[in-house]
């Protein structure tokens, strides 16, 4: 039976602010880790994205005790993307509020002025990329002499991107008798280093999807021409916007936008080129309907959350299974049903075969046959795959239909 938040040893005044909010009850993310982390121990967490992680974190960092300095934080939020960044800010606000502390936010791609500001102020949580924080202690702008409280969430996806050294010498910057939470979907290799260099005696928590918080996710894997591929996406996306396409580069995502515009796809693309204010207007144009399609690059797979993605397409297939995952977990998130659809050129069916055996998914390449997907009605109307301006769909217009039932189901997903 799930846990009220005060059964866990959340105060009254804590609790109140998440009812607020339509949090009564706890994930499981949040009931296993919460007594642990309010007692202070180091918390080593996996569960999937989406999960929940956030609120479980942001509780016990609203919760400390003591005010920050100017330019001296007291707790930190170490994350791997700028949307993750904004997100998890965005998060913690309101429940800091709660106790009168602040959140302030720091990362590359857009200018100082708003950060050195919030810095000189005095921040309680500063939530930060490894990057833009480094930069900001050697413009001596930010100390973290006094920070005793770390989390770093989604280890894993700073691993891969090549963070850690910078996530050490952070580490290595905060005072020794901190508690650090670190949060991952997995917890191997380079991860199972940092939990044992910088954790002391950590409470182990492994979760994973609640019931009902992930759907079922329905995953293709279609041969393609490459000259082909564009009009393969285009009507796909015609058949289950809102849609994430993911591309190898920065340049073929840009590429891959013009085209689909050609068909009357409205796209966006969000990469690590793009300045901080594109990207989040592309996402608000996704997530406010105004975009049937963002097409991304790796580096963005784990900053976009918005929920009630249909599709994903994997244009370019991913480098190995854990892109894969990171990717394909765009859909299926808070309840939702969607389709997984991954575009295969001749060159690329041994490398796709050793993937599908990895993640033990059927080891089927068939021909595309759209009519097979689930058909979705999304947030605003779907557009045409032809070169003219789409059709309009009622706002009221149910959202979903019954999809297409099929044995190919998965729940892969982060």
């Amino acid at each position: 039976m799930p846990l009220s938040f005060a059964e866990l040893g959340v105060p009254a005044d804590m609790t109140a602010r998440l009812a607020e909010r339509g949090f009564t009850t706890a994930f499981p993310i949040q009931a296993a880790t919460l007594p642990d982390a309010l007692a202070g121990h180091d918390i080593c967490g996996r569960a999937p994205t989406g999960s929940g992680k956030t609120v479980a974190f942001g509780i016990p960092l609203a919760l400390r005790e003591g005010k920050a300095n100017p330019r001296r934080p007291r707790s930190l939020v170490l994350v791997p993307t700028r949307e993750l960044a904004a997100q998890v800010r965005g998060e913690l606000a309101p429940l800091a509020a709660a106790r009168q502390k602040s959140v302030a936010v720091v990362y590359g791609g857009t200018g100082y002025h708003a950060q050195l500001k919030a810095l000189r102020q005095g921040t309680d949580i500063l939530v930060a990329c490894p990057g833009r924080l480094e930069d900001l202690i050697d413009r001596r702008a930010v100390d973290l002499g006094d920070v005793d409280t770390v989390v770093i969430d989604e280890a894993d996806r700073m691993a891969d991107m090549g963070f850690l050294p910078a996530v050490r010498r952070l580490l290595d910057a905060t005072r020794p008798e901190r508690q650090t939470m670190l949060f991952s979907a997995t917890l191997d290799g380079d991860v199972d280093t940092l939990v044992r260099r910088y954790q002391h005696e950590p409470r182990r928590h492994v979760v994973a999807d609640e019931p009902g918080t992930s759907g079922d996710v329905h995953h293709v894997f279609w041969k393609a021409h490459r000259t082909e591929r564009v009009r393969i996406v285009a009507d796909l996306i015609s058949h289950t916007a809102p849609a994430v396409v993911f591309c190898r580069t920065r340049h073929g995502a840009d590429r891959l936008v013009r085209q689909l515009s050609a068909h009357g796809v409205k796209a966006s693309a969000i990469h690590g080129s793009r300045s901080q204010a594109q990207r989040e207007r592309a996402l608000r144009g996704f997530a406010n309907g105004h975009t049937h399609a963002l097409v991304a690059t790796d580096v963005a797979a784990r900053g976009i959350h918005v929920d009630n993605v249909s599709c994903v397409v994997h244009f370019d297939p991913p480098a190995d299974h854990k892109d894969y995952i990171h990717r394909s977990g765009r859909t299926g998130r808070a309840g939702a049903d969607g389709t997984v659809v991954s575009l295969v050129l001749d060159e690329q069916v041994a490398k796709v075969r050793k993937l599908q055996k990895s993640l033990r998914l059927p080891q089927k390449i068939a021909a595309p046959e759209i009519g097979s997907l689930r058909r979705s009605a999304p947030r605003t109307p779907a557009p045409s795959a032809q070169p003219a301006n789409a059709g309009t769909r009622p706002q009221g217009a149910k959202k979903r239909r019954r999809r297409h039932q099929s044995p190919r189901t998965s729940r892969l997903g982060t």
